[in-house]
């Protein structure tokens, strides 16, 4: 029987594309190449038995903001989000830490009346419209809610140390606004480096930074429960090394990278097509580590403890400084550091009384360097004693993360460099960004709009491209 659609990859792009799909009456197998579903939202013991941690995506801010996946009833298949106290704090060298909290209110409580005011105007208006921002932000380029759009594009093309040296006045505010937007993976002093920052700024405001109960793989695997609940077939430990082996189908929807879709669809592409998807840039990579703790992390500021993130990197200088030494291949002495701190709300992750921690610093794309000694140091910076608490850790090089999943090509967990030119073309420049030369073959992962992030909105936007233009509505 020839099915209506095949898709590649059962991330969280592959699976939203394929639940889209099935939701709309198609018939749909899914193809892993691993022998268990989730992409980049796998768990895993990495430490010891016991300990559960999140191989790569740990927070899910943008589940809660997906106009996918807050649609479905994920709940009703296992998934159950867990909220922090405070979505992230920011240490700093004095022993005082911004926290961030999900009342706008609370957090200006602590942050002193010059910035506070400032604050509150920066966040407020975009806080009161998240939904309608994030719908519009969560899909490829368009003219969706445009006065909304005009206003967050005032602040989100300029750069972030822009911005936050223009907005604040205190050096600890500036601080925390340029660890959000170091997630980007892009140099600060790059335009549109802002929006990163402000984005997730909203998301802690409007809908928090949640972590999964038991781990990120119980996201993946709510979502495999309700594809196969629509008649769904996932097919796991099954690598497709070309497009031609596959069975008969009328669509194909590839939740891969440029690099590997060139491998996969060999002669098929066109010439101008290939060459334009092999000038794909890739971004830096990340070094990432697990712990298995016997306490939770002692931070010299307590209410550290209350943050399921926390953003290590001192100041707005300091911070741009080690993305900026990442982006142009070089390694940083004090790099930025982004842990999380899952068990101290999850007490699943960890046997009673134990506790997990989950990290990652920003390197040069395919780095062999080993940073655990500098990542270590910088947590110790900011929690003496640290190291004192550690049962067990956990070390991934670009290499090994890239093992462990395919579309992190050299350790780059955006599925592409994230500067502005790639804003506006990802994969290439076109008015369908996930079509190819192929007719019904068509991208689905990260490396389409609306981008990095679990949020599924690729895989969706890629299959409604597909029942309109391939799969008759």
């Amino acid at each position: 029987m020839t099915l209506d659609a095949i898709v590649i990859g059962a991330g969280p792009n592959g699976l939203a594309a394929a639940i889209t799909l099935a939701r709309a009456g198609r018939s749909v197998r899914i193809y892993e190449a691993a022998p268990t579903i989730g992409g980049s939202t796998r768990s895993a013991e990495l430490t010891q038995p016991g300990f559960v941690h999140d191989v790569c995506a740990a927070v899910h801010a943008l589940a809660l903001a997906s106009p996918l996946l807050r649609s479905l009833p994920l709940a009703e298949h296992g998934l159950e989000l867990v909220q922090p106290p405070a979505p992230f704090a920011h240490p700093l060298d004095d022993g005082t830490a911004v926290i961030v909290r999900q009342s706008i209110a609370e957090t200006c409580d602590g942050l002193g009346a010059r910035d506070a005011r400032r604050y509150r105007a920066l966040t407020e208006p975009f806080v009161e419209h998240s939904t309608e921002l994030m719908d519009a932000l969560l899909r490829p380029l368009g003219f969706h809610h445009p006065l909304l759009m005009a206003r967050f594009g005032r602040y989100a093309i300029q750069s972030a140390t822009g911005l936050a040296r223009r907005t604040f006045i205190e050096e600890r505010t500036r601080a925390m606004f340029a660890g959000l937007a170091a997630h980007s993976m892009v140099p600060l002093e790059f335009l549109a480096t802002s929006g990163y920052g402000l984005g997730l700024l909203i998301t802690a405001h409007a809908v928090g930074w949640p972590v999964a109960r038991g781990g990120s793989q119980a996201l993946s695997n709510a979502m495999a429960s309700y594809f196969r609940s629509l008649g769904g077939e996932i097919v796991t430990d099954h690598a497709v090394a070309s497009l031609a082996e596959l069975p008969a189908s009328r669509a194909v929807l590839c939740d891969v990278t440029p690099r590997q879709f060139i491998r996969l669809a060999g002669n098929k592409l066109r010439t101008g097509f290939r060459k334009r998807l092999s000038r794909y840039r890739y971004g830096p990579g990340v070094f990432k580590m697990d712990w298995a703790l016997s306490a939770p992390v002692p931070w010299r500021t307590k209410e550290c403890a209350e943050a399921g993130t926390l953003h290590l990197g001192g100041t707005i200088g300091e911070i741009a400084a080690g993305e900026h030494e990442s982006w142009n291949g070089r390694i940083h002495e004090k790099p930025y550091v982004l842990v999380v701190q899952p068990s101290l709300f999850d007490p699943t992750r960890a046997p009673a009384g134990k506790h997990t921690l989950w990290g990652y610093c920003h390197v040069p794309h395919g780095s062999s360097v080993d940073m655990r000694e500098r990542i270590e140091a910088q947590i110790e910076r900011f929690a003496p004693g640290f190291r004192d608490c550690v049962i067990a850790r956990s070390s991934l090089f670009p290499s090994d993360l890239e093992l462990r999943n395919a579309n992190i090509i050299g350790g780059d967990i955006a599925g592409g460099a994230a500067d502005l030119a790639q804003v506006f073309a990802r994969p290439v420049s076109a008015f369908r960004p996930y079509a190819t030369s192929i007719d019904g073959v068509y991208l689905c992962s990260s490396s389409t709009p609306p981008g990095v992030g679990v949020h599924g909105m690729c895989g969706y936007h890629a299959a409604r491209t597909a029942l309109a233009h391939t799969l008759g509505g």
